[in-house]
Parts: structure tokens; C-alpha cells; sequence
């Protein structure tokens, strides 16, 4: 039997990739250092981490300490690793990392580097014994979300998509997420974009658990912002979903952030769904707008006995990207 944890399972550590000179980060690499810099920090201070990088000296001289932190000098694209990185499940009680095809969100960036990583850090030992299996299948761990009790929550614009897998049909996508995942029910939204997003749609931008029963989800209050009316959209389907015991979820809406913009006045995929839930911390985005405090509150009250941790993040939103696309636990 196999068991897709959420991500608020006990984690062993969190997989970054940092920015380098060959990465589209190039053109300001010191500042796209800096929130990596913070979330690794964050999440050092009391889980591992381990940091993919082109020369670890000069990556580890960036920290003012480098306690619970592992550097690794793995080539790489980009950054993005929770769309390349493992997914870890439970198989027979103990834990299995999958290794899914990634092709650069269906070709829109080279990706052979990025596809190498998880074979590579496993070859050099760094997690033990831990049985690792190669899937030939293209799967972002950005496009998926467990509920910890069977349900899996993604989107039919991504999983569905001609540019993944040739654009299997939602019935045989869902197959083969039952069959490699262990799930045992999957709910598709239909609806839901953030302009400016290169992934169609990731999950982990639009809606989130944060229990078995519990859904954040991007709300758009803003009448004449081009996202209300698909996210009105969203926030009606995300009503009718149930879990396996037919039962619906509690619904909590994060503000839709005052809209960014990069040099050339095209629209920033800012969103506070990007967060990430590590062993004592939410660690989530902000953008120095007015609606990063009433996501704190939110998050406060959804996690009252962990630390809630914000990192300025508008640096990451221009290459596409945000807080929990750059990292990825393992189990």
C-alpha cells in the first residue's frame, strides 16, 4: 500500500536549488540570493537543509551560520525544485522517493540539468538507503497537494495539458496518480490562473490544505482585477468538493496581494498559497504590500502552536516563482 503524506508530516529536511551565473538570475544575482539566503535560515534553525548549488565556498559564505545546512555542487537550470525534486511517499510503512519526469513546464525552459538532480544527490549518498524509484511520467510536485487522508487536490489546466505526458485524459492522469501515489480520490479544479505564471496553473499557487479538512485558496475581491471572475470561478467549485467521507472542507480565503509588476509593467504571480509548513514553522511570502499582514493573521490563527515566519519574496515572483516553489521536503 502506498501513502502520499501531506506536507505537514514529520520531515527529514528541505531541498533547495540556489540561484547561479547560469541561470536566468544572472542579470541581479545578489539580490535573488538574498530570499534564498532567508529561507534556507528559517528553516535551518531547526530542520536540515540541502542546498544545491554551482560552488559550495561561495554559496556557504553567504550564511553567518551554516548549522543543519548541507551544500551540494549539482549543475542545475534553475531554482525550482519543488517542481523537480522528490516526492516522498509512504510504501509498506516506510518511506520511498519518486523520481518523476521533469520537462521544464512542458518545454517552455531547458530542464536537462534539473532532471539529472535527484538521481544525482541520490548517487552521492546523501539519503541513505532510502529506496528511490525512476518514473516515467512528467509530474511537478507544485501541481499536487494531499489532504493526509486520501484526497488529492490539482488542476485540470496543468495536469491535463498537452504540453505534459501528451495531454493524457483527466481519467487516465487520475489512474496513474492512484496507482503511483496511493490516493484514493482526486479533486480537479477547473478554474484558476495567476498571469504572469509559467507552471498552468500549479495547485500551490491557487489552494492549499492545512489540514485533512481544511482549504486556503486565493480569493479575489477586486471586481475589476482580470482574476475575479476565474477565481469566483474557483471558489465555487472549491464548494462543492467533499473528501472520501463525503464530507465538504472548511474554506479560509488568503487576500489576493496588490498587483506587482516587473520593469517592462507586466503583472508579478504574487499569491500567499506559495507557503511552505516545515516541522515547526509556516514560512511564507510576502511583497510589501498591505494585504502581507492579513495573511500573517490568517496563518496565525491556522497554526497557533508554530512559529509563522515571513520572507520577503518580490524578488522571486519576476522569474516566475515563489516561497514554496524553491523548496521541497523529504520525508
Amino acid at each position: 500500500m502506498r501513502y502520499f503524506p501531506p506536507e505537514w508530516h514529520k520531515q527529514r529536511a528541505i531541498l533547495m536549488a540556489f540561484p547561479h551565473a547560469n541561470t536566468d538570475w544572472a542579470d541581479n544575482l545578489n539580490s535573488a540570493l538574498t530570499p534564498f539566503v532567508r529561507i534556507a535560515q528559517a528553516i535551518a534553525y531547526k530542520e536540515p537543509v540541502y542546498i544545491i548549488c554551482d560552488n559550495r565556498e561561495d554559496i556557504s559564505n553567504l550564511f553567518c551560520y551554516t548549522t543543519n545546512m548541507s551544500f551540494i555542487e549539482i549543475p542545475t537550470n534553475d531554482t525550482w525544485c519543488r517542481d523537480y525534486g522528490y516526492i516522498s511517499i509512504i510504501e509498506d510503512n516506510e518511506v520511498k522517493l519518486l523520481d518523476f519526469q521533469f520537462d521544464g513546464w512542458g518545454g517552455k525552459f531547458e530542464s536537462t540539468l534539473d532532471n539529472r538532480v535527484n538521481r544525482t544527490l541520490y548517487q552521492k549518498g546523501y539519503l541513505g538507503t532510502t529506496p528511490l524509484e525512476s518514473i516515467d511520467f512528467v509530474l511537478e510536485g507544485g501541481s499536487i497537494e494531499s489532504n493526509g487522508d486520501g484526497v488529492l487536490l490539482t488542476t485540470i489546466k496543468c495536469l491535463c495539458n498537452p504540453n505534459r505526458n501528451g495531454g493524457l485524459s483527466k481519467i487516465e492522469v487520475e489512474k496513474k496518480l492512484k496507482e503511483y501515489l496511493g490516493v484514493q480520490k482526486v479533486l480537479w479544479l477547473d478554474y484558476g490562473y495567476l498571469v504572469g505564471d509559467d507552471t498552468d496553473s500549479h495547485i500551490d499557487t491557487l489552494a492549499r490544505f492545512v489540514s485533512s479538512d481544511t482549504i486556503v485558496y486565493v480569493q479575489c475581491l477586486d471586481k475589476e482585477d482580470e482574476h475575479y471572475n476565474e477565481l469566483k470561478e474557483m471558489e465555487k467549485q472549491l464548494k462543492t468538493f467533499r473528501d472520501i467521507d463525503d464530507k465538504p472542507f472548511n474554506l479560509i480565503p488568503l487576500p489576493m496581494p496588490t498587483a506587482k509588476y516587473d520593469r517592462e509593467n507586466n503583472r508579478l504571480p504574487a499569491t500567499y498559497a506559495n507557503f511552505l509548513i516545515t516541522n515547526y514553522a509556516l514560512i511564507y511570502p510576502t511583497y510589501s504590500v498591505k494585504e502581507d499582514k492579513i495573511a500573517h493573521d490568517i496563518f496565525k490563527k491556522l497554526f497557533p502552536n508554530m512559529e509563522i515566519i515571513p520572507i520577503e519574496c518580490s524578488r522571486l515572483i519576476e522569474q516566475g516563482g515563489s516561497l514554496h516553489c524553491s523548496t521541497m521536503q523529504i520525508l
